[in-house]
């Protein structure tokens, strides 16, 4: 049965690699408690039914494909000697630290783990005339795969399903000659338990900036000679700056609601004014996270800004998008975690401009 358990989860693993592999990412670096319950399937060596217990264990979002857990777990099984008469428990203490490869930072989030730690194991059996006892302390090694859902900012699920091994003791005595025996044991452990963050710093809204007004040739001063020299005139260009987290949820590139209003207004502008013949979409970013993912999240911000221009109206042929990443920012700001202080210092550098450029000169009617 353990066989066909540890068959199956290296099955869903695959599934879930493949499945979460294109996910966007939202790391935040927060913090979390996941207290929860356990069901055991015990090694036949221990001769113990499948029991169960408790745990609770303290995270961390260590990166945006990493988390640690650490804490406490206590699990017991009644004996299963088919002995009559024979009556106890066996017992289980654990204290250990687990690494996870976090596949997505969506809400749906499957990883693998592994971990190291110590186990305390207790053999405590009796049947008639003999006493059969054993408690060691070992080291205690795991690995599985598991998956977290969060339903908001603060509350989420989380479920695993590991493989354990420890050392264990046990002797037998019969008051007058004694044995012990210890050994290597594989537990096979199913957990559920609630996810409950803390210390996550919320997506920042940012107000849009109002579009820079078009640039405009001064007429120079007229010359005295009867014919007046040629006025030289530049073509009108203006740049439209709207703030990412009021087009897009946090790390997302999914248009929201609020920002589809500034692009109506955008993209009437645009129709507008027929002397426009190019409009430049450009993304941008801050500097949290790696530079190749912020330049394609960039890229992919740009192009929805342009496909919902271009579906209110706006001539395809005259738009192109672009994404220059975290290259271009118009604040500096310290510190290298993504605390909420690093986040809103950085939010003027989380933009996308649309700069809309004509042929038509100013004062050269």
């Amino acid at each position: 049965m353990k066989k066909n358990i540890i068959n199956l989860a290296v099955a869903t693993t695959l599934g879930l690699a493949a499945f979460a592999a294109s996910a966007e990412d939202m790391y935040r670096g927060s913090w979390y408690l996941v207290p929860g319950a356990t069901y055991m399937n015990t090694d036949s060596d221990l001769d113990a039914n499948n029991g169960g217990g408790a745990f609770l264990k303290l995270g961390k979002e260590l990166s945006p494909s990493w988390d640690i857990q650490g804490g406490l777990g206590y699990n017991r099984a009644s004996e299963d000697t088919g002995i009559a008469g024979v009556g106890g428990r066996y017992k289980q203490t654990t204290l250990g630290l687990d690494a996870l490869y976090v596949f997505s930072r969506e809400n749906f989030r499957p990883f693998l783990l592994a971990g190291l730690g110590a186990a305390r194991n207790n053999v405590d059996y009796s049947l008639p005339g003999f006493d059969v006892d054993g408690k060691k302390t070992s080291w205690l090694a795991n690995v599985g795969l598991g998956a977290q859902y969060l339903f908001n900012d603060s509350f989420g699920l989380q479920a695993d399903l590991r493989h354990q091994w420890s050392r264990a003791k046990v002797k037998i005595d019969n008051g007058v000659v004694g044995a012990s025996d210890s050994g290597t044991i594989g537990n096979t452990l199913l957990n559920l338990g609630g996810i409950f963050r803390f210390g996550a710093p919320a997506p920042v809204p940012v107000a849009a900036v109002e579009p820079e007004p078009a640039p405009v040739a001064a007429a120079p001063e007229p010359a005295p000679a009867p014919a007046p020299e040629p006025v030289v005139c530049k073509p009108t260009s203006e740049t439209i700056t709207v703030g990412a987290e009021k087009l897009f949820g946090f790390d997302k590139a999914a248009l929201k609601d609020e920002g589809k209003a500034a692009l109506d207004e955008a993209a009437a502008k645009i129709k507008a004014n027929p002397e426009i013949k190019a409009v430049i979409v450009t993304g941008h970013t801050d500097r949290i996270g790696s530079e190749a993912y912020n330049q394609k999240l960039s890229e992919r911000r740009a192009k929805q800004v342009a496909d919902y221009l271009v579906g209110q109206g706006v001539d395809s042929s005259l738009i192109s998008a672009e994404g220059k990443g975290e290259s271009e920012p118009v604040v500096q700001c310290t510190g290298n975690k993504a605390t909420k202080k690093l986040i809103e210092c950085l939010q003027p550098n989380r933009r996308v401009e649309i700069r809309a450029e004509g042929t038509k000169e100013v004062g050269c009617n």
